[in-house]
């Protein structure tokens, strides 16, 4: 039975590597219609992905690229931008060449097409999913979240603690786990993140009064600097000349305050640093959740995501 995961989560597994072997393999993988995955090696004038198999040619056609292709719903980048990255496909048939080689003829569309049907469509709200981000956008990061099938995570949903870019949290082909956030009619999904990195509470018990601990500088204001101690946490420092935004920091605890959901900051010291995020750390651990509270019980505002 096919399992849907984002592209290139089988590529290397003892199974798949198996099915490429030989074309006795590969016919078998067809007659059971197992989903493989092989790197695209070119794309030729008509858009036609060439696909190694390793001991075979694959072509996948262009209207068999992606899902929306065909119907002009879906750009051609969407088949252009896979050169060089693993491509999940069905195997359609085996045909001979002038040359006397046999080719394969595969189908990503047809894979993404039975994702959607049999996976991506049963989806709730509050589903939490493994995804890998593609690529990234001011506005937001886009994440396969089955067989090269795209969702949004917006950046005001990446984390509680404000970033100026995607970029700032994310890199391409980071595995993440996200939740589904809602569904369009069309049925595309829309991602949340930020409600699997803990809350106010869960993140602020990781610190304490008087330590001096590492941070990001988010935004410099009139009134004082805001400085990320987690991707949830973020505290205000006072005034200090020569900090900017995405500088690294020094600070010092000098309060923490759930009552008034506030960490007061000293900054020791600020420096310009490479930004290489990190893989996120999860305090969520479960499938599914029906409603995220980030305040804490002291404080009197609710600040929430409920998911309906």
């Amino acid at each position: 039975m096919n399992v849907f995961k984002p592209e290139g989560s089988i590529i290397n597994t003892a199974e798949n590597i198996n099915r490429l072997k030989s074309p006795s393999a590969l016919a078998e993988a067809m007659r059971e219609k197992r989903i493989l995955e092989a790197r695209a090696a070119v794309c030729d004038s008509s858009h036609n992905l060439i696909v190694d198999l390793g001991c075979m040619r694959g072509v996948i056609p262009r209207d068999e690229g992606a899902v929306g292709i065909k119907e002009g719903a879906v750009r051609d980048i969407a088949v252009i931008s896979r050169v060089g990255k693993p491509v999940c496909f069905y195997i359609e048939r085996f045909q001979t060449d002038s040359k006397g080689n046999t080719v394969a003829f595969l189908s990503r569309r047809a894979v993404q097409q039975d994702c959607i049907n049999d996976y991506i469509s049963n989806l709730e709200f509050g589903d939490v999913i493994d995804a890998t981000v593609t690529h990234m956008e001011s506005f937001g990061a886009f994440a396969d979240i089955g067989c090269g099938v795209p969702s949004l995570i917006p950046i005001d949903s990446i984390s509680v603690s404000r970033i100026s870019h995607p970029r700032d949290r994310f890199c391409v082909g980071m595995n993440i786990k996200a939740v589904v956030k809602s569904i369009n009619d069309d049925g595309r999904i829309t991602l949340s993140h930020k409600e699997l990195l803990g809350t106010w509470e869960e993140n602020a018990e990781n610190f304490c009064i008087g330590e001096t601990v590492a941070g990001i500088v988010r935004s410099v204001e009139d009134y004082g600097i805001f400085v990320e101690l987690t991707p949830n946490l973020a505290g205000l420092a006072e005034v200090r000349e020569g900090v900017f935004p995405g500088q690294r920091a020094s600070v010092y605890i000098k309060s923490i305050v759930p009552e008034k959901m506030k960490i007061k900051l000293v900054i020791i010291d600020s420096f310009f640093a490479e930004n290489n995020p990190g893989q996120p750390e999860y305090f969520f651990k479960g499938k599914h959740m029906d409603r995220f509270l980030y305040s804490p019980a002291a404080d009197n505002r609710v600040i929430e995501t409920v998911f309906k």
